[in-house]
């Protein structure tokens, strides 16, 4: 599937001006309106299922935004969006701030991501890190700013460093199980937008960066991936080494939060169904990694219990 990013918002209600001009899709006449916002990892699986449950469900607007996860849960918080992707649990702060503004929720387990570390294709050097010099490369405090700094045999090349930004939990989950909460380093460049960050490090030899599993798999005609050594040998992230938990500590689940009061929306209810009965399927289309069904069935029957 290509991946489009460029607006905030992608609106899949044009195809339901489409579909409604054509008839009902099928004898469904559900109607409504569907908001989410938050993660760019979670927004290709989030994407999919949208589109998914549009052909089903042509009246039913449902736009999906990527203001990252931080910015999703703002959003989320201040109630205006029923559902918000998130690469990262709910930090205390925004249980907090969502008690205070009356927001109950639902935390919804989609998927298994891996953490990707990737350099350039030109880059013929960098085949494995260990998480000790992944945390040297990405610290201010780490002594690092060549290639030679990091492993005598490689080149005296200054480091060039790509992350996600600070609304990402992808950049939350890298700061708390890489970086330990420490300072990454003040010349990292930034971006919110994973496909600009897959730009800056495929056009730079010397560059590293890191983002989800996904965008890896999107791009892997430009970057390589380095295996990780977290003390048990260098692992690579795939299918098995993520959902074993192989792939540690960069392997992780990836979330949607449900608000419960939307659930009681017809078209909020049966969405957030039909997510948890295709996110396995749609999870692997968009190259992440499925939950065992009894985990989805769980949460499925969890979602009608809220109901009844």
């Amino acid at each position: 599937m290509t991946i489009k990013k460029a607006m905030v918002f992608v609106f899949v209600s044009i195809l339901t001006i489409i579909a409604s001009a054509c008839g009902n899709g099928g004898g469904n006449n559900l109607e409504g309106q569907i908001k989410i916002d938050g993660s760019s990892t979670v927004f290709p699986i989030m994407e999919a299922v949208a589109e998914e449950y549009l052909a089903e469900n042509p009246r039913v607007r449902t736009t999906v935004g990527v203001s990252g996860t931080g910015g999703g849960f703002k959003r989320f918080i201040d109630g205006d969006t029923d559902l918000s992707n998130a690469s990262r649990p709910i930090k205390t702060e925004e249980k907090e701030k969502a008690a205070a503004a009356g927001i109950e929720y639902m935390e919804l387990q989609l998927a298994f991501d891996g953490l990707s570390v990737v350099v350039s294709k030109e880059n013929d050097f960098v085949k494995d890190l260990t998480i000790e010099e992944l945390r040297r490369i990405f610290l201010t405090e780490g002594g690092v700013t060549t290639w030679q700094d990091v492993r005598a045999e490689w080149p005296a090349e200054e480091i060039k460093i790509f992350s996600p930004g600070t609304d990402s939990g992808t950049y939350d989950y890298w700061n708390e199980v890489i970086l330990e909460d420490k300072e990454m380093r003040r010349d990292a460049q930034l971006n919110e937008n994973d496909n600009n960050l897959v730009t800056g490090i495929a056009g730079d030899k010397y560059a590293i960066g890191f983002f989800g599993y996904n965008y890896y798999i999107e791009n892997a005609d430009k970057l390589n991936i380095v295996a990780i050594d977290a003390g048990e040998g260098a692992i690579i992230p795939t299918n098995e080494t993520i959902e074993s938990g192989q792939y540690a500590p960069l392997s992780r689940p990836l979330y949607t939060y449900v608000n419960v009061a939307s659930l009681q929306d017809e078209a909020v209810y049966n969405f957030v169904i039909f997510m948890l009965e295709n996110a396995g399927d749609l999870s692997e289309d968009v190259s992440y990694v499925r939950l065992p069904q009894e985990k989805y069935d769980e949460q499925i029957q969890k979602i009608k219990e809220l109901r009844n």
